[in-house]
């Protein structure tokens, strides 16, 4: 099963950065460009708890289940109904503390995957490894910069 994985130091402690990873709306948008819309189906996150997300193509949707939630410090989510190139899908959001300052953390985002039919899968999987790549990529660093943003980290201490 393909894997793809990025990490980013964080301005701000563990709590903070997993607060901002979960947050939903406006606030969601300010710093996660990977969405146009998401809607969580429950009153809040929790293991078993499944979101519906639209991404910014406008072009894909997503139902996910988080299979995991452990503030402050991981979360994990698959996929329930998604693109039909898609066998299964996973992500995992883990945060821990920066080895050099509590007050900072580091961010580390992991995707898995596995495309279908299995006739094309070899060549789906070695072309989404390098679009996934990409786009976790540009997704963590756009994360970093809420983690940044006065605005989202006042949103989440509220």
């Amino acid at each position: 099963m393909p894997v793809v994985e990025s990490s980013v130091p964080l301005p701000v402690d563990a709590a903070t950065a997993f607060a901002v990873s979960q947050t939903t709306g406006e606030t969601r948008l300010r710093w996660d460009r990977f969405i146009a819309r998401q809607e969580l189906f429950g009153e809040a996150p929790a293991k078993g708890v499944r979101t519906w997300t639209r991404h910014r193509s406008r072009l894909l949707t997503m139902v996910s289940e988080y299979v995991s939630y452990n503030p402050p410090t991981n979360v994990g989510m698959t996929m329930v109904e998604g693109p039909w190139f898609f066998e299964s899908f996973a992500a995992g959001w883990r945060f821990v503390p920066h080895p050099d300052d509590a007050a900072r953390s580091i961010a580390t985002w992991r995707y898995s995957f596995r495309c279908r039919p299995a006739w094309l899968a070899p060549l789906a999987e070695r072309i989404g490894v390098l679009v996934l790549q990409r786009d976790i990529d540009r997704r963590i660093a756009g994360f970093a910069r809420g983690c940044a943003d006065p605005a989202v980290v006042a949103a989440v201490g509220d």
